[in-house]
């Protein structure tokens, strides 16, 4: 039977998995990688340390799995849509004052260049329009204007290669520096699709103060761009084969942003038929990759622009097809915050450890206890007085406003488990109401969602679940294996070598079935009110930044 390799770098981890032809994760291997903070604002990693991590978890998944290395068929790589920098024989360059050149990336949580995407946007140019109408700091730009800017002669000067982290790891496995028209329509603002143009705009990077960045036929950012699948090079190189342990010439497929990568293995799960359901076309299912931020992914035939929503992506998930990508760009993370800096925590992490389950199934089980004491029909009523306004780092979507602060209304001096449990509930109901924002604006414009699927760490959570189903009011697909990204991007192998004809045909073939969710209708106006008092919180903040900055 062949196999494949998907290999997915995360925020604080890479892992890796062999995957069979079915889409079953016959083996798993993580290895963490480093993340270093020099100053607020600023997270950055290491390229060659990010490498090291791929070499050793896809020896360890190889070697676990019991697959003979003949039977490896291709191999898909996904990985944050990260930046890094190297000079023009390959070596790391330094992004950070101190000069460290271990320190060759900048992470995609990095909002140093606030100041440059302000200034990008300003320009208002046609492009941005493909990116909700608003740049984000997150994204390539700004931060190669900032790079130049802040570190013209220790970083800008010595550059030669600008990979997004999903193309540095093809390019390190096959030689190749093509890349993936995932990352360049996502994150660099290359222009794919339109009437037939497809390459980078020469005005907007001239407008932008980046147009040495189209010296020597854009040698430094790609001269080519292949659809996510596409082969790269001549397959796995001999030195990337000899470090991995694997044949030289399996086939390795264009990459994937990590969030695409799950959005792919998700699309073509289909529920199992104890429910009597009919499952929309493909363009009516929104994919929620939930991590440490969360995407909210949906394909669709045509263009379709909705304001503070990224894309439309043209052939960014399958080819042909354009994506549009709503985000909240702290979720998992958000509720660890929430619940890591409560004076109770160190309960709950005991609690948990003593009884060897997750701090969330012990808060969950708070809260039940909560409402039962109460006499609540619900849970989610508990939190009637305790509202949250969910933007602790800015909002991505559908507001595109890197500059909003997170918000809690409904403070006592309660310091207990219970009141840790009550924050944790208002905080995922919140992250559950930017969703309903963000479909709102989505269904506003002419897209139509239907159905959600959910995969990623979150999807665990049995509160974090309910709370999206019953406040979208949308049915929502469990697909039954866990690793959707780790299978997205083994599909990404799978179509470069050639064993489907299509990658739309992969991800058919190896998307597995899954579980439906329904909706209950039972707290629908009560949801309904804790969305009208969500609104209402954002434009408070607001109405106080004006007083603030009045004369």
């Amino acid at each position: 039977m062949p196999y494949y390799l998907g290999v997915d770098v995360g925020t604080g981890s890479v892992r890796s998995a062999v995957v069979s032809i079915k889409g079953q994760v016959v083996s798993v291997a993580t290895k963490p990688i480093q993340i270093w903070s020099p100053q607020t604002g600023h997270y950055e990693q290491s390229s060659r340390d990010v490498w090291s991590a791929v070499v050793d978890t896809i020896q360890t998944a190889v070697s676990k799995s019991g697959v003979n290395k003949e039977d490896i068929r291709g191999i898909g790589f996904d990985a944050t849509c990260s930046l890094v920098v190297l000079d023009r024989g390959g070596a790391p360059v330094s992004v950070n004052h101190s000069g460290s050149e271990e320190q060759d990336i900048v992470m995609w949580m990095d909002h140093r260049a606030e100041d440059q995407a302000k200034r990008i946007n300003a320009t208002n140019h046609e492009v941005l329009k493909y990116v909700g109408g608003t740049i984000s700091l997150e994204m390539q730009a700004p931060k190669l204007l900032w790079l130049k800017e802040k570190l013209h002669n220790t970083c800008w000067s010595k550059a030669g290669l600008l990979f997004d982290l999903p193309d540095f790891l093809t390019w390190k496995a096959t030689g190749s520096s093509s890349r993936s028209l995932c990352s360049l329509v996502c994150k660099w603002n290359y222009q794919a699709g339109h009437h037939g143009n497809q390459g980078w705009s020469e005005d907007y990077f001239s407008q932008i103060s980046l147009q040495d960045l189209m010296d020597s036929d854009n040698t430094k950012i790609g001269t080519e761009g292949k659809p996510p699948g596409s082969p790269c090079g001549d397959g796995l190189s001999q030195d990337a084969a000899e470090e991995m342990g694997l044949a030289p010439g399996i086939a390795v497929g264009a990459s994937m942003i990590d969030a695409y990568a799950g959005a792919l293995g998700c699309m073509g799960c289909i529920p199992r038929s104890e429910v009597n359901y009919n499952l929309p076309d493909i363009t009516s299912r929104l994919v929620l990759v939930c991590g440490t931020s969360t995407c909210h992914m949906i394909v669709s035939k045509m263009e379709v622009f909705v304001p503070g929503v990224w894309g439309p992506f043209y052939s960014s998930i399958l080819p042909g097809l354009w994506t549009t990508e709503g985000g909240q760009s702290t979720t998992g993370k958000l509720i660890d915050f929430i619940v890591q800096s409560h004076p109770a925590y160190q309960e709950v992490k005991t609690a948990a450890q003593e009884r060897n389950i997750h701090e969330h199934d012990i808060i969950n089980e708070v809260l039940e206890k909560q409402a039962k004491q109460r006499n609540l029909p619900s849970v989610c009523e508990l939190t009637e007085d305790l509202h949250i306004w969910p933007d602790f780092h800015g909002n991505r979507s559908p507001l595109a406003d890197p500059t909003l602060k997170g918000m809690i209304c409904g403070l006592t001096l309660n310091c207990d488990m219970n009141d840790l449990a009550l924050k944790y509930l208002a905080t995922i109901q919140a992250i559950a109401y930017g969703t309903k924002h963000i479909i709102q604006e989505m269904r506003g414009k002419g897209l139509d969602v239907s159905v959600m699927y959910m995969c990623g760490g979150l999807r665990k959570n049995s509160v974090y679940l309910k709370t999206h189903v019953d406040v979208t009011g949308l049915p929502l697909i469990l697909p039954d294996e866990e690793e959707s990204v780790l299978v997205g991007a083994a599909m990404l192998g799978a179509c470069a070598s050639n064993d489907f004809p299509s990658l739309e045909v992969a991800m058919e073939t190896m998307g597995g079935s899954g579980t439906i969710v329904l909706p209950s209708t039972a707290d629908k106006s009560y949801h309904e009110k804790k969305f009208r008092v969500f609104l209402e919180m954002v434009a408070d903040q607001r109405k106080y930044d004006v007083i603030m900055s009045s004369k």
